[in-house]
């Protein structure tokens, strides 16, 4: 138990001192480069920089991780006290085990914020803020289908919940048999409500005895029942920055819509599967470094064991950003590269459990 807690002790106080240093650098050099876009007035600024830093450590927190590993480890070595611990009887597993511990309790966490939409959404915040000055920016011209109906927007404002000039186009055996035409549209009560409405109706028979189109007022209607605004503003813009309730709402109900899901999936396999490569690659790592700085070129091992972080890190980043564009499947480009780290460093594990 003494052990555990000497161990998680420096490895929490590396990974801040990590974490604060690479955000740091980030945020730093990313104001650098926009300082003029966003030096309107100093709480845009303010906000931007807070904005930028929840991005930074959303995209840093799991190298993190696996640097203060590293790090951690060198610190043993070079103060003899792996060697001690192995003295006293301690085994490799027992060395280990606090950094699988403590990285999985911090990822557990780091999953959790997602569900925050500051945190979830900070890069299209920080983004809105240099561009528009405000971090939720109205969007424009959504065209969407919703059972059996064409929904257009042409602008929808997530902040009062509100939709500006809709068009409601209702299609039967493929052919268009009424138009809902309205100002603005309200979402409350879980459905979008509209106080006034014209409805437009096309008669089946449009022979020249036809009565032709009937024109009519209605009021107090609902339409896109479910359908939030944060969802429509994501889902339709193209972003994949959800917070987890909203990533799954879209999921249950795209589903049963029948719409194309493969971002969403995308998006809540990034959140909850990609961050479990970090203790794997922790794993992975670990049992490369001999035990005494006499078999240890600590130098050469560093710039190692960063470059094969850095290279995994970057890989799965890629990946992501392939499956996002739904150039692969979300199966293929997080589940897959992380499962196979998994077994690796299970293998690992079992090997020197075995032997211990």
């Amino acid at each position: 138990m003494l052990v555990f807690k000497y161990i998680s002790f420096h490895y929490l106080k590396y990974f801040f001192v990590i974490l604060g240093a690479l955000v740091l650098f980030l945020v730093g050099f990313d104001f650098m480069d926009k300082a003029e876009q966003v030096s309107r007035s100093a709480n845009i600024m303010l906000i931007y920089l807070v904005y930028k830093s929840f991005f930074a450590i959303d995209m840093l927190l799991p190298l993190s991780l696996i640097f203060a590993m590293i790090t951690t480890k060198i610190f043993l070595i070079r103060s003899n006290a792996l060697v001690s611990f192995y003295s006293l009887g301690y085994s490799r597993i027992d060395i280990l085990r606090p950094f699988v511990v403590v990285s999985t309790g911090i990822i557990i966490l780091f999953i959790s914020l997602h569900n925050l939409p500051n945190f979830s959404r900070a890069d299209e915040f920080s983004k809105n803020i240099r561009v528009h000055s405000q971090y939720l920016h109205p969007s424009k011209d959504l065209f969407f289908t919703y059972e059996d109906k064409y929904v257009y927007f042409s602008k929808l404002l997530p902040l009062t919940n509100e939709a500006k000039d809709i068009r409601v186009f209702s299609v039967k055996d493929k052919s268009l048999k009424e138009v809902i035409i309205a100002k603005k549209a309200t979402y409350k009560n879980e459905a979008w409500h509209i106080k006034q409405a014209d409805l437009l109706i096309k008669p089946d028979d449009m022979s020249f005895n036809s009565p032709g189109m009937i024109v009519k007022e209605e009021k107090d209607l609902e339409i896109l029942h479910g359908f939030k605004p944060k969802m429509l503003d994501q889902i339709y813009e193209g972003k994949v920055n959800f917070t987890i309730t909203d990533a799954l709402d879209a999921y249950t109900l795209l589903e049963k819509q029948g719409v194309d899901t493969s971002s969403i999936k995308g998006a809540l396999y990034k959140i909850f599967i990609y961050p479990f490569f970090v203790p794997s690659v922790v794993i992975i790592i670990f049992f490369f470094v001999p035990m005494s700085v006499r078999f240890l070129n600590v130098s050469l091992f560093s710039f190692g064991a960063i470059l094969a972080t850095l290279l995994v890190w970057g890989m799965l980043f890629m990946l992501i950003e392939i499956s996002t564009n739904k150039t692969i499947s979300g199966e293929v480009g997080i589940i897959g590269p992380v499962f196979i780290l998994f077994v690796i460093a299970f293998r690992q594990w079992r090997k020197y459990r075995q032997s211990t």
